[in-house]
Formats: structure tokens, C-alpha cells, sequence
């Protein structure tokens, strides 16, 4: 997976304002190993971790 989390990946490119967080780029690497071995995965993250995002762009990506 490309590091669309990083302080200057597609997200942060695309979204003004965008700052990188730790936990959301582990949720997002969750998704994508998730998706990659085709198993469920439950996530719990508090507000603001940016879940939307973290399982979206993942999901975008997968083939």
C-alpha cells in the first residue's frame, strides 16, 4: 500500500489541513492486510482517529 498517511501522501495532498496520525495508519494497515488475506477484521479507534478514511483509501486500493 502506498503511504497515502504520510505528511505528504495523497490524502494530505488532496485535503487541506490534513495531519498524519499514527493510530489511523495502523488502522489502515489493519484494513489492508485484512483485505489481502480476505478476513474480517473489527476495528474499535476513538474519535478523531480517522477510521473513515483509514479503511477507505485501503479498500480504494485493493484489486
Amino acid at each position: 500500500m502506498a503511504d497515502d498517511f504520510a505528511a505528504d501522501g495523497q490524502l494530505a495532498q488532496a485535503i487541506s489541513g490534513f495531519k498524519p496520525r499514527e493510530p489511523q495508519r495502523h488502522m489502515a494497515e489493519a484494513v489492508t492486510r485484512a483485505i489481502k488475506a480476505t478476513q474480517p477484521l473489527v476495528v474499535e479507534a476513538g474519535t478523531g482517529t480517522g477510521k473513515t478514511y483509514a479503511y477507505l483509501a485501503p479498500a480504494l486500493r485493493a484489486k
